[in-house]
């Protein structure tokens, strides 16, 4: 996981040790840009494929960890 969260940290332009499930997804930086970036991330780090569609539903880190642990 903290391979995923120093990326997620990276794309959301936060300090590593704030990336938590709880984190939200603000809007102003959680756009398209940070959408693709991420699904490249997920991609990396978990070898699966996600959406934009369903990535840009998650509010929060804790989102993501759901989206990519059911997506198969």
């Amino acid at each position: 996981m903290s391979e995923f969260y120093e990326g997620l940290a990276e794309i959301l332009e936060v300090e590593p040790s704030e990336v938590t499930s709880d984190l939200a997804l603000d809007e102003g930086v959680w756009d398209s840009l940070a959408i693709v970036s991420t699904i490249a991330l997920i991609d990396e780090v978990y070898d699966r494929t996600v959406s934009a569609d369903a990535l840009s539903e998650c509010r929060t880190v804790g989102d993501i960890e759901k989206l990519v642990g059911s997506d198969s």
